[in-house]
């Protein structure tokens, strides 16, 4: 997963051929095979066959040895059914990325390992019952299962990254930049391969400076074995807990379940997983206004162009849409001393989301706003990966000081001042 506009190369830059590991991590990744090209089976076919041939070092060494090693055989065999597979799908696979990228692959494998073009092909895996006392048999990374195939072939987790949108609104990006933005009509917040993302913001009220999302639009794009394009959209008072051709899941395609819809709250909070791409996505109502937060895999995050250069989760709010503390300064319908006391019963930190609470409310003049900057940060909570970054103090985020807050400052640093000079 990258840009699409580079063409990863199957070679390291010192010319040597890739290993296992490189090539099986480039097909099994790669999410741009057309509906007709069977390559990812192909792909979970070779990953099966290699499996057992796969020491308990480095998961790039054949167990045996490298080069002329007992494994040469079995790695041959293995290779020889790879071609194969490629040859038969190659009518359908013409200009496809991935199919390209696996013959190419094969060619330089059979190379490295001395591999003569004819000769025997490898045996499907038998699946009979197990062997008494046997250990588990090595199972397929399922290509519609991001985390477990990531771990599969890199020995960790997977990376994550949280964005969420909520309140007048305030943006938290995947770099932790929070944003208050004068936005209205349609925004992306997400624009890539495998994802796209749409808010809409309108004024709470005609003729009002502060506006909320009352609009959002996600489109989960077609990928190859695991789903079918689904699109999901929510307006103010209709969250509903369907994709919009009444499905719950990504259709009928082997892994159609790694995509699914589920309510914790009819009407008011809908939860969306997406594991082939190790996604998932919460839409709330609160208020009045909708909210939006994320946690997807750092990969998929980061598979677009530069033609998709605007997504507000993941620049933050162009700088001609951002608010300045002298705009948050204006007095609102409730003054600033009781929205800060409404939002410190929830929000006991005085953060970049006790800050937006405060502007919320004291613009909008509607107490019910404390719940959005909550639900923000309940959700923070459960998608960071790192809680250090739970809590944001930006240096120009927030709404004024309240006046008593000021003159105590003030005071302080008159005390500070004179013991100084005494």
């Amino acid at each position: 997963m990258g840009d699409r506009g580079r063409s990863p190369s199957l070679r390291s830059p010192h010319g040597s051929p890739p290993t296992l590991s490189t090539l099986t991590l480039l097909l099994l990744l790669c999410g741009q095979a057309h509906s007709q090209c069977k390559i990812l089976r192909c792909n979970a076919e070779y990953v099966s066959f290699t499996l057992s041939l796969r020491g308990g070092g480095s998961p790039d060494t054949p167990r045996g040895g490298g080069r002329g090693g007992p494994a040469s055989g079995g790695l041959c065999r293995a290779l020889r059914s790879y071609a194969l597979c490629t040859r038969r799908t190659a009518r359908t696979c013409r200009g496809d990325l991935a199919f390209h990228s696996a013959v190419h692959g094969i060619e330089d494998l059979m190379i490295q390992h001395n591999c003569s073009r004819q000769g025997p092909t490898a045996s499907p895996p038998a699946r009979g019952p197990a062997l008494p006392g046997a250990g588990p048999a090595p199972l397929t990374p399922d290509p519609c299962d991001y985390e477990a195939r990531f771990s599969r072939l890199h020995g960790r987790t997977p990376g994550f990254l949280h964005c969420a949108s909520f309140g007048d609104p305030h943006v938290r990006s995947f770099h932790n930049h929070f944003h208050t933005c004068r936005v209205q009509g349609a925004w992306p917040l997400l624009d890539n391969d495998f994802l796209f993302v749409q808010a809409t913001s309108s004024p709470v009220a005609s003729g009002a400076n502060a506006t909320t999302i009352r609009k959002i639009t996600i489109i989960f794009k077609n990928m190859q074995e695991c789903i079918d394009q689904k699109v999901y959209q929510a307006e103010v008072d209709n969250l509903p807990a369907a994709f919009e051709d009444g499905s719950v899941n990504g259709g009928d395609r082997p892994g159609g379940s790694s995509l699914s819809i589920q309510t914790a709250n009819l009407g008011s909070h809908v939860e969306i997983r997406a594991a082939y791409i190790g996604t998932t996505i919460i839409v709330r109502q609160t208020a009045g206004q909708l909210s939006f937060s994320i946690r997807v895999a750092e990969d998929v995050a980061r598979a677009f162009s530069a033609e998709q250069d605007l997504q507000l989760c993941v620049g933050g709010c162009p700088p001609s849409q951002r608010l300045s503390r002298s705009e948050r300064n204006r007095r609102g319908a409730i003054a600033i001393d009781t929205a800060r006391r409404l939002c410190k019963e929830g929000l006991p930190v005085e953060d970049a989301y006790f800050q937006s609470c405060v502007f919320d409310v004291s613009v909008s003049g509607d107490p019910n706003f404390t719940v959005a900057a909550q639900s923000a940060l309940d959700d923070a909570r459960v998608f960071l990966t790192d809680l250090e970054n739970l809590h944001l103090f930006p240096v120009d985020a927030g709404p004024p000081l309240s006046p008593a807050t000021c003159l105590v400052r003030l005071l302080s640093v008159l005390f500070v001042l004179w013991f100084c000079i005494q």
